[in-house]
């Protein structure tokens, strides 16, 4: 395993030598970097051309220049990286640590949520073929697949930002909405629900009179200028979270697993409870991971002492509780300071930038900004990303649910949440795995259309930026991240291989 590893990392770093090479001289021909300043008419011109040339070395063969700046990258090696200066001497290396944090914070986002909302969708196709609700996903699959990703950004800014934001002004929910929304919700369970035609109506008439009931209190007590949630409904949605997991998993015939569970959810209310109070009056972003890591430990703890001879997977049902329910209150903090944040941003939805100038607030309104700017190109590049998750899935799954350790799991009398979940689900990650290391990497240099429409400054700017000015230094550094990234994923993918399928040697 290290000589394959060491090969694939020889191998990789060759590749990216030459295309390092390849690059940077095709950067030196695409134009002139001086051809604004040759048409300026300002009275320190010349003196603004020497300074720019001294900036980029144009003094010098592009050759040279090159060898320059790669011998300031293999610094990195040793922790000394010199990325060169842009062509009005600013370190480019700055520019990169800035640019990079930004697009990583979105991207990882993105792509979390592409993951767990793509592979659950298509595991459940896979298993209803050919129903409606299979159907409806493989047409929205397609629709979000096939739209151009700056017109679902421009959409998006129009609909989810501008004419919400102008909602807001006066949050008034017609009966016509109520109605309309009502019966959309409905056909949507009604498709995914399945059944006999008795269970898909009591289905679908619950789900329209609770969406028509939830909108109407919205309505009425003005809930999305002043929203709660509060903790009788964080015990409520934590209950229920659990609840889901184990049916959709597990299910509730193994005593110890929802024991140990039950003991995650109960102790995490508790918890909440206890330290609400100081998250809402003294927050800050240590305090907030150190709660979810004591999360982590407890639902750790809780599985392996009380999940007896399935403790495997109890400590990974009670991690995915503890995920879940350090989510809702993270929801339920974020909404309790809504309204504070509302007070002095009267257009909360915005449409441009990560995140307000000269926003005058305390630790959640900032917080609360920072998400909202999140909101918009995250769920961009999530719906790009999640059809072809879920399209992938599905046909993953499908391929593995017709083998013949399926039928002979089936025909041990195995549960079919057992089979799905356990044989099936594990050997459908094969190919996966390298959709996702690809995606991931392809996201950060695919997110330069996404982070232009949004005015994001991360990595596609940098690169846009140093493009149009004929710019190597800002160019290289989106490269030589791009790049690694690249090559990191790839080999993560093929170790995750032996991992998934243990037949699978070096």
């Amino acid at each position: 395993m290290v000589k394959y590893i060491l090969r694939r990392v020889a191998i990789s770093t060759v590749v990216l030598l030459v295309g390092s090479v390849l690059l940077y001289f095709l950067i030196t021909i695409s134009g002139d970097p001086l051809e604004d300043l040759r048409e300026s008419q300002s009275p320190n011109r010349d003196n603004q051309m020497r300074q720019r040339s001294a900036n980029m070395g144009l003094h010098l063969p592009w050759w040279e220049r090159y060898i320059v700046w790669l011998r300031g990258a293999a610094s990195c090696v040793i922790g000394q990286c010199d990325l060169g200066t842009n062509r009005e001497g600013v370190p480019v290396g700055g520019m990169l640590t800035v640019a990079a944090s930004s697009t990583l914070r979105l991207v990882i986002l993105a792509t979390l949520l592409s993951i767990v909302i793509g592979i659950a969708l298509g595991i459940l196709t896979a298993i209803r073929q050919y129903s409606g609700f299979d159907y409806a996903v493989t047409f929205m699959a397609f629709l979000f697949f096939s739209l151009p990703v700056f017109w679902a950004a421009v959409l998006l800014k129009e609909y989810a930002a501008i004419r919400f934001n102008n909602w807001l002004a006066d949050p008034n929910i017609s009966l016509f909405f109520m109605i309309g929304a009502g019966l959309v919700a409905a056909l949507a369970v009604g498709l995914a629900v399945g059944g006999g035609l008795r269970r898909i109506l009591i289905s679908m008439g619950a789900t329209f009179a609770f969406v028509v009931g939830i909108l109407y209190y919205f309505d009425v007590v003005r809930w999305f200028t002043q929203p709660s949630v509060g903790l009788p409904v964080f015990i409520l949605a934590s209950a229920g979270a659990a609840a889901l997991i184990l049916a959709m998993t597990m299910g509730f015939d193994n005593r110890k697993v929802v024991t140990a569970v039950g003991a995650t959810t109960g102790i995490g209310i508790v918890a909440y409870a206890i330290l609400r109070g100081m998250l809402l009056s003294s927050p800050s972003t240590g305090f907030l991971l150190l709660c979810f890591a004591f999360a982590i430990l407890v639902a750790v703890a809780c599985g392996y002492l009380l999940g007896g001879f399935s403790r495997k997977h109890a400590i990974g049902l009670s991690i995915g509780v503890a995920m879940v329910m350090s989510f809702i209150a993270l929801m339920d903090l974020m909404l309790t300071n809504w309204s504070h944040y509302y007070s002095i941003n009267k257009r909360p939805i915005p449409t441009i930038g990560a995140v307000t100038p000269n926003l005058n607030g305390d630790y959640w309104q900032s917080f609360i900004d920072v998400a909202t700017h999140l909101m918009l190109p995250t769920l961009v590049l999530m719906l790009v990303s999640l059809a072809g998750y879920t399209r992938y899935t599905r046909a993953s799954m499908l391929e593995v649910l017709n083998q013949d350790y399926i039928r002979t799991a089936r025909s041990k009398g195995l549960p079919e949440r057992t089979v799905i979940t356990k044989h099936a689900f594990r050997n459908s990650l094969i190919p996966l795995t390298t959709i996702v290391a690809f995606d991931f990497a392809g996201l950060i240099g695919g997110a330069v259309i996404t982070e232009t429409v949004f005015g994001w400054k991360g990595m596609g700017e940098l690169f846009r930026a140093g493009l149009a000015n004929v710019d190597p230094p800002p160019v290289m550094a989106f490269f030589l991240v791009t790049g690694i990234a690249a090559i990191v994923m790839n080999l993560v993918a093929d170790l995750m291989y032996a991992v998934l399928d243990p037949r699978i040697t070096r």
